[in-house]
């Protein structure tokens, strides 16, 4: 991020403001004949249609519209070379909904995931086509922006091909899950932050039984979590249910390892001894979870490193309470850093059903949103949701901020935003709470960057044999797992683990381990 480009943008969209100051009244931009030109907007009228993928988190007020309309796709449409209709995907259903869309033939022409081995999984599917003689043709910005960073170019690649671009991740990006713990609660009970798994559990029994929200009752579920909670418990075991290890020069399944096992073993003590909500199978949008956390019945939260909603919601819930970022316990493996992502950021995807004169308007537009678009979506209007102090963007109004900003992050699928920790105080607006917010913040960021995260080979293998493998094996692995976890006596971890094992081995996995030692000792150049 380059305050010359802030700078710009400001002008730019300070002039449009200016010119239509009194003409609404919801901060909306104007019908596209009054809205003058940023960047050398193209006339609608030349504009080719494109459409692209959007996650649906469910975070556009009524009042905002949809994600298909609303203010921030309408100013993309009017300042954007090309014309975009957006396809909302559920966000907890993505490839699911993706792969129904390809197989109807009606997916958009560009379509995102995070999932590297789901982007591989298409070019071998033949869904998606190679890029690179359309970036080298029509591309300018994307172009020299790859020169600076050649880090990406082993992710976008898939059999020596380029299938994708992504933008590189700061390390707000990079950085991913985290654990929050009420500070007060502590206090309270006399206890210090824990470090190791044994302490951890002891200050959960405590939280459980010693009344820290002072209501008489011992009614508090001491951990709750989020999507992200499951993957903290796996990470402190240094393992990832989706990634490949190196043991001793092989590749091995994550699944399928001793530390996985006790994993699952931590997860089964802490349902057995109700330190997690007994209901956590069921809530499988962590509605419930959260509702715990905001309302001040829970006191660590596994979710990310940084508070949005479950922060300015507790806050109103229980004024008094103070939330710090705790640091990942040790297990008996040693402490590992929690999930960090890898440089490419979000990988973005050409339907191989488009035509040279569509690919052509695709690349001008993310050479645009990478030049100029992404700014706007990741920061708001000028004097409107911020000012700028400095170099920094600060946000006038963190309730407005939150309605009509937040949910346009993800529009700006190629971005350079990085923002320092240090920036979060004088980015926020500067109420107490949103002060205290982006305390918290920074010293979430922070701590999510101290330890480094078990990743012992980039990205993992993009084998359609693979693929196959996991797609058929992850839901009766989730089936004995979920019996291990909530079944009381009737299967240990060490006796679920082997029925794992045994399914992997039904199912070829032995066979599949092959192909990806031999995938791995042709491509471990690009891996380190």
């Amino acid at each position: 991020m380059k305050k010359k480009k802030f700078g710009t943008t400001v002008i730019a969209i300070s002039l449009l403001l200016a010119l239509l100051a009194g003409c609404t009244g919801n901060n909306e931009p104007p019908a596209p004949s009054e809205t003058p030109k940023t960047g050398g907007a193209t006339p609608l009228e030349e504009k080719k249609e494109i459409s692209i993928s959007i996650l649906d988190r469910g975070e556009v007020a009524a009042e905002e519209g949809s994600y298909e309309n609303n203010r921030w796709t309408k100013w993309i449409n009017e300042n954007a070379p090309a014309h975009v209709n957006w396809v909302p995907v559920p966000r907890t259903q993505v490839q699911q909904k993706l792969n129904t869309l390809i197989a109807s033939g009606t997916a958009p022409d560009l379509i995102w995931e995070y999932d590297r081995s789901y982007i591989s999984q298409l070019a071998a599917q033949g869904a998606i086509q190679p890029i690179d003689g359309y970036i080298e043709k029509y591309s300018t910005t994307y172009k020299a922006y790859l020169e600076k960073h050649p880090e990406l170019k082993p992710f976008l690649t898939i059999n020596g091909k380029m299938y994708a671009v992504a933008s590189a991740r700061g390390q707000e990006t990079i950085a991913n899950h985290g654990i929050m713990i009420r500070q007060d609660w502590l206090d309270k009970l006399g206890l210090k932050a824990p470090t190791t798994v044994e302490e951890l559990l002891d200050v959960a029994r405590k939280f459980k039984e010693g009344d820290p929200d002072g209501n008489g009752s011992a009614d508090t579920v001491p951990i709750t979590f989020n999507y992200n909670g499951v993957q903290i418990i796996r990470a402190l075991f240094f393992n990832n249910e989706n990634q490949w290890y190196l043991e001793d020069g092989k590749l091995a399944f994550g699944r399928i390892q001793d530390r996985y096992a006790d994993s699952l073993a931590l997860q089964k003590q802490l349902f057995d001894e109700g330190l997690i909500d007994k209901e956590y199978i069921t809530d499988t949008n962590f509605q419930r979870s959260l509702q715990l956390w905001t309302t001040g019945k829970s006191g660590i939260y596994l979710g990310s490193w940084t508070m949005n909603a479950e922060f300015v919601d507790l806050k109103k819930n229980v004024p008094d309470a103070k939330v710090v970022p705790l640091e990942p316990v040790a297990s008996s493996y040693g402490k590992n850093g929690l999930y960090q992502e890898v440089p490419a950021n979000m990988y973005i995807a050409f339907n191989a059903n488009m035509k040279e004169d569509k690919i052509e308007a695709a690349v001008k537009f993310l050479d645009w949103m990478l030049e100029e678009g992404w700014e706007p979506l990741r920061i708001g209007e000028p004097n409107v949701h911020y000012k700028l102090v400095g170099e920094v963007p600060q946000r006038t109004d963190a309730d407005l901020y939150r309605k009509e900003v937040f949910y346009a992050r993800e529009y700006a699928i190629l971005n350079e935003w990085d923002p320092k920790p240090e920036w979060y105080p004088v980015m926020a607006s500067q109420d107490p709470v949103s002060q205290e917010q982006a305390k918290l913040k920074a010293d979430g960021l922070q701590t999510a960057m101290k330890n480094k995260y078990r990743r012992d080979i980039a990205y993992n293998p993009d084998l359609p044999e693979v693929s196959q493998l996991i797609a058929t094996f992850a839901p009766i692995a989730q089936q004995i797992e979920a019996k291990i976890v909530t079944g009381g006596s009737a299967l240990t971890p060490q006796a679920g683990m082997e029925d794992i094992r045994k399914e992997w081995k039904r199912l070829g996995g032995e066979n599949v381990e092959k192909l990806v030692q031999v995938w791995y000792e042709a491509n471990k150049e690009n891996l380190k």
